[in-house]
């Protein structure tokens, strides 16, 4: 039985071939439209005959070969179909069905550095599908040995060029700062591109310089519904400020965390704030601009216990601040974590807020010289309480977590409260009981 199907699929494939063949030679030998063919008169409703006028016949002949192809292309498609019917490994193998998932593209910020080729390698290497993540590289500067590097991925990325590379004027105070005044124009136009062009409802952007985690996409995946859902969140990072080896709990790559400071550096921001934000975007140093409290609007970002992105870039506008002190250490996560399997429902402000809270005030308050010197007893957690930026300071750059603040907030912090490890303890950097605000001075 089979081997007579077999047969029919055969000659059905043979035939479809040799009809196309016969119908190019008779329609090469066919009249024009509305001419009697020779002899016996008639007319024909399609037909191509060699003319002096080359150009027409080429137009002519594409137009019934276009029309015929078609109907032959969808008998090919019926005996492909019943090819697939008639395998005997397909017989009881059900239909997959593929859910209706939103798609996350994944923006590529990128300048004059050929090094793009690690961040874009590793975000195809992790990528889980290329429908669902497609990758969108904005090139500004006109760098072309970039370009070429961006180019010879061929259509596994989509390579944009901003067409404005004119200098920005700025006041001379601030002449030194031309490559921060361009990033911004340079993002401002990307995200426009992404949002208004592309018509998505959502965008990952990620840095030149950025190296990313094996479970990044899955990572991302996993928080959109909950950035959709919930009011109180307008950004997902995948950075940790304080995420150096030594001051996270390796145990703890699934531990997620709502974050006051926004972190940039890998984040997913949704279409509604991008169209809130882009009509006073800024001239110039745009991340700090988000962490003022005219743009953050009390509303915070999703953060983990273990970055998901690692920065190798020393070499930028901003001349390596922090790299060799802090980012170059940045601990990133090597163990896949299945986040669009775990419930993330804690996360939710209601319930995050009141858990955060008693899990920091519930800890026995220690000294920062207990905790400088290694004689914390126990597993902790334990409280390191602070009363004013001058002690936030000093105490954070001692223990060697980051100590800037910005518009009264600190790096990775949560009402105040920044949270980190030290010699395997962990330890809340906290202000005392009561905190209720920000204060903006402290910056």
């Amino acid at each position: 039985m089979l081997r007579k199907r077999g047969s029919v699929i055969f000659c059905g494939t043979f035939l479809f071939i040799t009809w196309n063949a016969i119908l190019v030679l008779l329609l090469w030998g066919r009249p024009p439209s509305g001419q009697p063919e020779e002899p016996g008169g008639g007319e024909v409703k399609v037909g191509v005959r060699p003319t002096n006028d080359v150009v027409g016949d080429v137009l002519r002949m594409a137009d019934a070969f276009e029309a015929e192809l078609e109907r032959q292309k969808k008998i090919l498609v019926d005996i492909q179909y019943h090819q697939s019917l008639w395998d005997p490994s397909n017989k009881d193998r059900p239909k997959v069905v593929f859910p209706s998932q939103p798609v996350i593209p994944i923006l590529v910020i990128a300048c004059n550095r050929v090094t793009v080729r690690r961040c874009l390698d590793k975000l195809l290497e992790h990528r889980p599908s290329a429908e669902l993540y497609p990758i969108i590289v904005s090139q500004d500067c006109g760098h072309a040995e970039t370009a070429e590097v961006i180019k010879s991925y061929g259509n596994k990325v989509t390579h944009l060029k901003q067409p404005d590379l004119s200098d920005i004027p700025v006041q001379p105070g601030h002449k030194k700062f031309q490559g921060y005044y361009k990033i911004s124009r340079h993002y401002r136009w990307a995200l426009n591109q992404v949002f208004k062009t592309l018509s998505h409802s959502s965008v990952v952007i990620v840095e030149d310089d950025l190296e990313v985690a094996p479970d990044f996409f899955e990572y991302f995946r996993a928080l959109l519904p909950l950035l959709q859902s919930d009011p109180s969140l307008w950004c997902v990072s995948a950075w940790n400020d304080n995420g150096r080896d030594g001051f996270v709990d390796p145990g703890k790559a699934n531990l997620l965390y709502r974050t006051d400071f926004f972190p940039g550096l890998g984040w997913m921001v949704r279409k509604e704030v991008w169209e809130e934000l882009e009509p006073k975007w800024p001239a110039s140093f745009w991340d700090d601009w988000m962490r003022q409290p005219e743009q953050r609007r009390n509303r915070v970002c999703i953060r983990p216990e273990i970055s998901r992105t690692l920065t190798f870039g020393r070499q930028g506008v901003s001349l390596g601040q922090f790299y060799d002190k802090y980012l170059r250490y940045i601990k990133l996560n090597t163990e896949f974590v299945p986040f669009t399997k775990i419930d993330l429902s804690y996360l939710k402000e209601e319930i995050y807020r009141e858990n955060f809270k008693k899990e920091v005030y519930s800890a026995p308050v220690v000294t920062y010289e207990d905790v400088k010197q290694g004689k914390l007893q126990g597993q902790g957690p334990y409280r390191l309480q602070y009363s004013s930026k001058d002690s936030f300071k000093v105490m954070a750059k001692n223990l060697g977590v980051m100590d800037d603040l910005k518009s009264g907030v600190p790096r990775a912090g949560y009402r105040g409260v920044v949270s980190f490890m030290s010699r395997g303890r962990r330890i809340y950097l906290a202000p005392p009981p009561g905190w209720t605000k920000y204060d903006t001075t402290w910056s």
